[in-house]
């Protein structure tokens, strides 16, 4: 069986990850593959940085692009970030190469996710985005082909790990009878580094609505409309806002909501009270979780990591 030849476009958090995951892991990966996986190039901004990783025996590109390209590359992982620039250009240089593409990266799909479909289906290619959405939740396989026979109507998601980590702080403190503000849980969220040193895009709620786009056009059949999501973030929540939550048995959480009604798909993300006994409201931490309402199926509910590697 012929290998199976990876490019990895980006060695960040994400992008060194994998190649370690894929060294740890190399074993039960290629036997349930039935073929040898092996990543052959690599390609980031500082070839110097000491990144922790053996890259002696794989091939360096300074241009992203010009690895999308590589007749050695079968399958190019994007994992550079971003909704414009080399990432898109690294996604449409392969598929127009006829690769295969894999990417992370949420706010390329929410932005680009249908120009780049439809790049792929004129290719005779794919892109696999199950990593731009919930961390380590397999949600999207799980819609695609677990609920492949129901209609769904609604889901609810945490979906920005971030966040979640903020707001579970406060609210550990206040049953702790203590007071815990929003800009000292963030400064020790970037700390431990579950926070960007720009932490915008994931307070304000963009992340989260990032995600939602993707799920919300997987789980309706829809193209991707990042543009009608109603957005709203956490920065604004107080202590007192917390505290007056605990007393009233609730927990706020920052909800990634879609819903199909008499009128269409409504998309919203905005921080939500949430009864302290549902199973939503005791997803703490980093964590992520989905639920999905369909009609045959139920309720059904998918947690897991949402932040880290």
């Amino acid at each position: 069986m012929n290998k199976l030849r990876v490019g990895v476009a980006g060695l960040g958090t994400v992008g060194g990850g994998l190649l370690q995951l894929l060294s740890a892991q190399k074993d039960i990966i290629e036997e349930r593959c039935g073929r040898p996986v092996s990543v052959v190039a690599v390609s980031a901004r500082d070839q110097s940085k000491d990144r922790d990783l053996n890259l002696a025996d794989i091939k360096w590109h300074e241009d992203a692009t010009s690895l999308a390209v590589d007749p050695d590359v079968d399958v190019v992982c994007e994992l550079i970030g971003g909704p414009e620039g080399v990432a898109l250009r690294v996604c449409e240089a392969a598929l127009n190469a006829g690769k295969d593409v894999v990417t992370a990266n949420k706010a390329l799909m929410a932005v680009h996710g249908a120009q780049l479909a439809s790049l792929a289906e004129k290719q005779g290619v794919e892109i696999y985005y199950e990593a731009a959405v919930a961390g380590g939740i397999p949600i999207i396989k799980a819609i695609r082909e677990g609920l492949s026979g129901n209609r769904i109507s609604g889901v609810v998601g945490i979906l920005n790990g971030t966040c979640n980590y903020i707001l579970t702080d406060m609210h550990d403190a206040a049953l702790a009878g203590e007071s815990r503000d929003f800009d000292t849980v963030l400064k020790e969220a970037q700390q431990l580094g579950y926070a960007e040193s720009d932490p915008s895009t994931d307070i304000d709620g963009i992340d989260a609505a990032h995600k939602l786009a993707i799920l919300t056009s997987v789980s309706f059949g829809t193209e991707i409309d990042f543009s009608s999501i109603y957005v709203e973030g956490i920065r604004h929540i107080s202590s007192v806002d917390i505290e007056y939550a605990v007393e009233l048995g609730y927990r706020v959480k920052l909800l990634a909501i879609s819903r199909m009604g008499t009128d269409g798909i409504q998309q919203r993300v905005h921080p939500c009270m949430v009864r302290e006994r549902t199973t939503i409201a005791r997803v703490d931490g980093v964590n992520n979780a989905i639920v999905i309402e369909s009609d045959f199926a139920g309720t059904t509910i998918y947690e897991g990591p949402g932040a880290g590697r």
